[in-house]
C-alpha cells in the first residue's frame, strides 16, 4: 500500500530496485568463477598439445578469459554500488585519510615520474566520516588522477580551512577530459577506459555524497583536472 509521501515511496522503490539488482549480480558470480575455473583447466590442456588448433583454440581461451573478467570485476563494483547504505559515521581526521591514500600510492607514482605534493593544513577540524568507505573513494581518486600522466607530472593534494567546513583539492597536470565527457564523468557505466565498469567515480560520488559532502570537478584537455571536496564540519554542543 503506497504512503501519504511521494518521496517515501520513491525511495522504497529505489532500494528494492537496488536490492534485487545487487542480488542478481551476486548470483553471477558463482557460476562466471566456476566458469572461470573450467577455462583455466581447459587452457592447461591445451598448452600441452601442439598444432595450429591448439594456438587458435588458446587465443579463443584468452578473449574468453578477458570477458569474464570484465564480468566479474564489473560484478563486484556493481554489488559495491548498491550496497552503500546509510553509514557509520564518527569525528575522524581527514588528513590522515588523505595521507594513508597518498602513501598507498607513492611507489607507483614514483615509478611514472609523478610528483606528489601535499600542502595539509595541519590545523584542520575533525570532520564526520566512515574510514573504509572514505578511503575507497579518495584512492579512486587519486588513482585515476595518476593514469592521467603516463608519462609524467605533478599531483597535489591540498587541504583547507572554508566557511562552511573543511575542502580537499586533487590537482593533477595529466591529460584532462572534454567538456563532452567531464559531463557525464559522474554517470554509471560512463567509461573511456579499456576495461573500465564506469562504476568507480559514481561509487565514489555515493560515498562522498553518504558523508555529507559534495564533490565538483574541473578539467582542460591537456592541462590537468581538479577534483574538491567539500566536507560539513560537526556543530559543537
Amino acid at each position: 500500500m503506497p504512503s501519504k509521501d511521494p518521496l517515501e515511496d520513491l525511495r522504497r522503490k529505489n532500494h528494492e530496485i537496488a536490492s534485487l539488482a545487487g542480488s542478481f549480480a551476486h548470483e553471477i558470480k558463482n557460476p562466471l568463477s566456476i566458469i572461470l575455473m573450467h577455462i583455466g583447466l581447459l587452457e592447461e590442456d591445451l598448452e600441452e598439445m601442439d598444432g595450429p588448433i591448439a594456438r587458435r583454440s588458446l587465443a579463443r581461451i584468452e578473449t574468453v578469459k578477458k570477458n569474464c573478467t570484465r564480468v566479474e570485476t564489473l560484478s563486484n563494483d556493481f554489488l559495491k554500488f548498491t550496497r552503500l547504505g546509510s553509514l557509520e559515521l564518527h569525528a575522524g581526521s581527514l588528513n590522515s585519510q588523505v595521507i594513508q591514500v597518498l602513501d598507498f600510492f607513492a611507489i607507483q607514482a614514483k615509478e611514472q615520474n609523478i610528483e606528489v605534493v601535499r600542502h595539509l593544513d595541519m590545523e584542520l577540524p575533525s570532520i564526520n566520516l566512515d574510514p573504509q568507505t572514505l578511503y575507497a573513494a579518495l584512492s579512486n581518486l587519486v588513482k585515476n588522477a595518476i593514469e592521467s600522466m603516463p608519462h609524467g607530472g605533478q599531483l597535489l593534494a591540498r587541504t583547507r580551512i572554508t566557511r562552511t567546513g573543511v575542502a580537499l583539492d586533487l590537482i593533477d597536470t595529466g591529460c584532462g577530459m572534454e567538456p563532452s565527457r567531464l559531463i557525464a564523468v559522474f554517470k554509471e557505466f560512463y567509461t573511456t577506459k579499456e576495461g573500465g565498469t564506469g562504476l568507480g567515480l559514481p561509487t565514489a560520488q555515493k560515498i562522498i555524497e553518504a558523508h555529507g559532502a559534495r564533490i565538483n570537478v574541473q578539467s582542460e584537455v591537456e592541462q590537468g583536472t581538479q577534483f574538491t571536496i567539500e566536507f560539513p564540519v560537526p556543530k559543537r554542543l
